[in-house]
């Protein structure tokens, strides 16, 4: 028996319904992906998916994944929602996004078929981040060189942490068309055919992307809503009926869908979140009023289809098309009323399953009490916090109603004739913790390219 179907038959054996895989790997065929799924499907891994437990780990790769499934309670009150609203919270991972899994997949696959060589391989990655931060974790551990190309845009606390993971970081010009040679993907392709012993593991094409999701992601969802009894406070239908993520490179959406539909539940709704800006929502005509639009969003989205993202209808049922202002301050009602430090791209993630329950084809889900809708929060605002929306969130929001409470301790009005000194409204900021002054110019600044 493969390793994969050891690991399918221990994953079934947790779900309710005793649903088995249906996917043959001797089945793959066609093109290049078709062959490298069937390989991943057939090699063993280097150590395979486990529950977190009290015991010391090995390194920091044992404490990747396994991330909670949180309500989000306050979110579906004030939505007027009745189904339970779950993020899934991918920033608990130990290298702080969702991108860990893959980066730790994909590094031991190609250990595995002997592709890496520690002391001599330099490992090269496009990204916009997440999955170089992965990947430079999991390559101090194991011996490996790391250079990153990454565009303009994505955050100085990305470089920062992957500078401090001991990586190489190459940034691009953000407008350049991901076949350009200017791109991070063209930079990044120069790179590997130049520097000995270089290799691209690629996230855009390596079947373990969406497979890493596959076996370990969905299977933990699927997990923690069946195990998960239904109350009189909490009624649960005992599956998981709605599964929201956004796409980069496509991977968590397929992987995770794949997981659920054939092991769990076929009925499920996979709903794709997609800025506008970016071509991967089908049908097509989704995109064109918007296409090219830029975006601040990070990590979701693209120019061009990777190959790991699923085009089959039955994977990914529907596509929401997002945007920057409906993005941001669903990211500011996760942080006020669920206490999660969540970053962009979960806004979008969020804004999409709003969308999708207050439409016609959601409004029977959002009325329903039971029904499960899971919404993936790939990362923390650890990576974002120099960012102007976030600034904008955290230090020019509005006064709470403590703030004139805590002025009338600190500034007490003095009562004597000719000596009252009311603190004027526009000092108020002054007894916050920090304000925008507190911010180091170099980080309210744009990152310069390299």
């Amino acid at each position: 028996m493969s390793w994969l179907m050891h690991e399918i038959k221990k994953q079934a054996q947790i779900h309710a319904d005793g649903l088995e895989f249906t996917r043959d790997p001797s089945a793959s065929k066609g093109n290049a992906l078709d062959n490298q799924m069937a390989q991943a499907y057939s090699r063993p891994p280097s150590s395979p998916a486990r529950t977190m437990s009290p015991q010391i780990l090995d390194n920091a790769l044992g404490a990747v994944g396994h991330t909670p499934l949180i309500r989000l309670d306050k979110i579906a009150k004030l939505n007027g929602l009745k189904c339970n609203l779950l993020g899934k919270l991918e920033y608990t991972s130990v290298g702080g996004s969702v991108k860990d899994r893959i980066a730790k997949a994909m590094v031991e696959a190609a250990e595995a078929e002997g592709k890496l060589i520690p002391g001599k391989s330099v490992v090269i990655e496009p990204t916009s981040g997440n999955t170089g931060i992965g990947l430079a974790m999991a390559c101090a551990i194991k011996g490996y060189s790391v250079i990153i190309t990454m565009p303009n845009k994505m955050s100085l606390e990305k470089e920062a942490a992957l500078r401090a993971l001991g990586a190489e970081v190459i940034r691009t010009p953000t407008e350049a068309a991901w076949d350009s040679p200017e791109s991070h993907i063209g930079v990044a392709q120069k790179l590997q055919r130049e520097i000995p012993y270089g290799i691209i593991l690629d996230q855009y094409r390596n079947a373990n992307n969406p497979l890493a999701h596959e076996l370990t992601t969905g299977p933990e969802i699927i997990e923690a809503v069946v195990s998960t009894p239904s109350t009189p406070a909490h009624p649960s239908s005992g599956k998981v009926d709605v599964l929201v993520a956004g796409a980069g490179t496509g991977g968590t959406i397929t992987g995770i869908s794949r997981a659920i539909k054939k092991t769990h539940n076929k009925d499920c709704v996979v709903v794709g979140a997609d800025p506008r800006g970016s071509i991967l929502a089908l049908p097509a005509e989704l995109n064109n009023e918007d296409e090219g639009l830029a975006y601040v969003v990070e990590g979701i989205g693209y120019d061009f289809i990777p190959d790991v993202l699923s085009r089959e209808a039955n994977d990914i049922d529907v596509w929401i098309k997002t945007s920057d202002e409906d993005s941001f301050p669903a990211v500011q009602m996760i942080m006020r009323n669920e206490g999660l430090l969540v970053g962009g791209s979960s806004g979008s993630s969020l804004s999409a399953a709003l969308q999708w329950l207050k439409g016609d084809e959601g409004k029977h889900v959002a009325e329903t009490p039971g029904k499960n809708v899971v919404v993936v929060l790939p990362d923390g605002i650890r990576n974002y916090m120099s960012k102007s929306w976030f600034l904008k969130i955290a230090l020019e929001a509005e006064p709470t109603p403590l703030a004139k409470t805590i002025k009338d301790i600190l500034h007490p009005v003095d009562s004597t004739p000719g000596k009252a000194h009311a603190i004027a409204a526009e000092d108020l900021g002054k007894i916050r913790p920090m304000s925008r002054s507190s911010v180091p110019e170099a980080q309210r600044g744009s990152v310069p390219s390299h």
